[in-house]
């Protein structure tokens, strides 16, 4: 009798590790589809996400037989005591064409602070065709104490996209690095920030 209870016991002891082993497991890899799914994003362009690497236009021909509007978005975390807007609120690029348009970022606080830009571009559809050679979302950005700085995005369209994109609008969201969020609660902020002038080319 005896042995037949330390036989049940080990059993069900062993059960019971099989059981936290696959909680563990799960969890862990709960943890890892999130950094999995944004590289996935990045690198298709699901969910209007574009890369981080800097584009090479050398191959590309200009398609000057049609044009698209490009509109462009500033937005703020909550936490994020920064002002940010874009100087455009639009452009007309022929797809192949260069473009550029300038950013700018100030720290209304009393001290240096660290942020992150993540773009989006939407309709989905073109984020893998909206290339960019230069951008401040490439790297953190340091402001010191009451710092304004200018930041220009130097982008192409790739002329294979569908001629059905019309329109297309970059939207930047800056996150302040973690470590600064004690500053974040001194100074309240607009969530958006956009200017009023229109530009075209």
């Amino acid at each position: 009798m005896a042995a037949k209870q330390n036989n049940e016991q080990a059993a069900n002891r062993k059960v019971i590790g099989k059981l936290l082993l696959a909680v563990v497991a799960m969890f862990g890899f709960g943890f890892a589809l999130v950094p999995l799914y944004d590289v996935f994003c990045a690198v298709t362009g699901l969910n209007g996400k574009t890369g981080s690497q800097v584009a090479d236009f050398k191959n590309m021909q200009l398609d000057d037989s049609r044009t698209i509007k490009v509109e462009f978005l500033a937005s703020l975390n909550e936490q994020m005591p920064w002002e940010f807007k874009s100087l455009q609120d639009s452009i007309i690029v022929h797809p192949g064409q260069p473009a550029k348009v300038d950013f700018i970022a100030k720290n209304k606080t009393g001290k240096d602070m660290i942020g992150q830009a993540i773009p989006s571009v939407s309709p989905g559809i073109a984020a893998s065709y909206f290339q960019k050679t230069e951008c401040f979302c490439f790297t953190e950005q340091l402001l010191k104490a009451g710092e304004e700085k200018v930041m220009p995005v130097l982008f192409i369209v790739d002329p294979s996209i569908s001629e059905d994109v019309r329109e297309i609008t970059l939207s930047y969201t800056f996150f302040i690095k973690p470590g600064t969020e004690e500053a974040g609660s001194r100074v309240k902020t607009s969530s958006v920030s956009k200017t009023s002038a229109n530009h075209t080319n």
